[in-house]
């Protein structure tokens, strides 16, 4: 058992890790010195990541969950 906690522990940290860091990126995309977008563009960014840690922490209740799809943008012109 304690060898599933050990490997539980070191790929939570690493991969916790790593998602902060690509938040991080997707944060920096806010930079409009640098980006032009619009406040649907960041509805849908906001909703989709939030929809997401919904499904993060169902999946830590019930494993059964289905994983969603990858993000795209609604209308893209």
């Amino acid at each position: 058992m304690e060898e599933k906690l050990e490997k539980f522990e070191r790929l939570a940290e690493k991969r916790v890790t790593e998602a902060i860091k690509k938040i991080r990126l997707v944060g920096n995309l806010a930079n409009k010195n640098n980006y032009e977008y619009n406040e649907e563009h960041v509805k849908q960014i906001i909703d989709a990541l939030e929809s997401e840690m919904r499904t993060l922490k169902n999946r830590f209740r019930d494993e059964s969950l289905s994983e969603t799809s990858n993000f795209e943008f609604k209308n893209k012109k």
